[in-house]
């Protein structure tokens, strides 16, 4: 079980309004608050709906007008974003470059019917790894310009990193292009494999397939400590889609992590009251996966936002010793020999020639902790 105790009224006004509840008392509400809660957690379009539905008599007027102003203001976003990817994927069409959606409007359309009851900020999209250079070039000849220049050595870039963004100065977009679902390292599906899986959406635009989308929206949502709940919702919504849960424990999907699976069910379980499937029973039932949930609540509870940098020294704590605690014991192998292989660190620790960067190999522990001995003005951004 979950633990709400420690969350704010406002946040449980959030759970109450989502699943339906009856009205409450407000007494202790700070609309202020209840406003910034919904903000952060990216759920006022489903919110603002279910106020309107539920004809909601608890909420005072002045924060349904809020709410509904930022609704208004996302189907635009929405729209907009939609009509640009429309325009990605035909310009990859027309390139032959093989391109997969995998967050953006369609997640809406996909798990909520309605493109406006999710909010997006970015378009991503999955290519395969040997389409990178040549589906950039497209994006820097449709306007786009580079805005990650990933530093690398020794072609690390391929597997610690997932994707590369690109911006766009006039439209105020974001594109990402991934060539992998998830940071390295570790093994997950190649691009032939998903490929081999994907659903269509409409002429030329693909989805993951069912079974992969859920593992990667369950990855992802992990990854960030599950922070807003907008991508718990997403798991919620996904139960209607009907996966196949017994599919899903096969060999076939092998590279994916059942425990964290299994923590984003017990999450929406406990948090929006929603019954598991018999079927996915299994992912629930281990003591890892209950243990992931209720550290998840660490988040929850404090609205942390892992993308306000820098992040306060025990919210960074805490999240590394999370991410590790999400690793199975082969990933935990795959981190532990990647401490070995050098980073760019190195290279800015000690420059040396290009032909000479495969001494970086005997040298990482030196130079590691000579970093350290200089404290954090030499340490600082350093992620061994």
């Amino acid at each position: 079980m979950v633990k709400l105790d420690t969350c704010t009224p406002e946040f449980k006004l959030l759970l109450t309004i989502l699943n339906g509840g009856p009205p409450q008392s407000m007494q202790q509400i700070d609309w202020q608050l209840f406003l910034k809660q919904a903000k952060h957690h990216r759920v006022f379009p489903v919110l603002y709906k279910d106020i309107i539905q539920q004809r909601r008599s608890d909420i005072p007027d002045e924060v349904v007008r809020n709410l509904e102003v930022l609704y208004k203001k996302n189907v635009f976003n929405m729209l907009r974003l939609g009509m640009e990817m429309e325009q990605l994927n035909q310009l990859f069409h027309a390139e032959k470059i093989r391109m997969i959606q995998l967050k953006g409007p369609e997640m809406g359309s996909y798990l909520y019917g309605d493109l406006s009851l999710r909010t997006s900020g970015d378009l991503d999209i999955f290519i395969s790894l040997k389409d990178l250079e040549r589906a950039e070039q497209l994006l820097l000849n449709f306007g786009y310009i580079k805005d990650d220049y990933i530093e690398s050595v020794l072609g690390d870039w391929k597997w610690r990193h997932h994707h590369v963004a690109y911006l766009h100065p006039e439209k105020k977009m974001k594109v990402e292009l991934h060539w992998r679902l998830h940071p390295g390292p570790g093994k997950e599906p190649g691009f032939e494999c998903l490929w081999q899986r994907k659903q269509s959406i409409s002429d030329h635009a693909y989805l993951l397939g069912k079974e992969d989308y859920f593992y990667f929206l369950v990855h992802h949502g992990a990854r960030h400590g599950w922070s807003r709940l907008r991508w718990l919702m997403d798991i919620k919504q996904f139960l209607a889609l009907q996966p196949d849960w017994i599919e899903m424990r096969s060999n076939e999907y092998q590279h994916y992590s059942r425990h964290i699976a299994g923590q984003s069910l017990i999450l929406i379980n406990q948090l929006f009251k929603i019954r598991i499937p018999d079927e996915a029973l299994p992912f629930v039932d281990d003591s890892h996966a209950k243990k992931l949930a209720n550290e998840a609540m660490f988040y929850l509870e404090r609205m942390i936002n892992l993308h306000n940098l820098p992040l306060d020294k025990e919210v960074s704590a805490y999240h590394r010793k999370h991410l590790y605690a999400l690793m199975s014991r082969k990933q935990k192998i795959y981190f532990a020999a990647s401490t070995l292989y050098p980073y760019p660190e190195d290279v800015h620790t000690l420059p040396l020639p290009k032909q000479l960067h495969l001494l970086y190999f005997p040298l990482r522990p030196v130079l590691w902790i000579w970093r350290k001995s200089k404290g954090p003005a030499v340490a600082e951004g350093v992620k061994t």
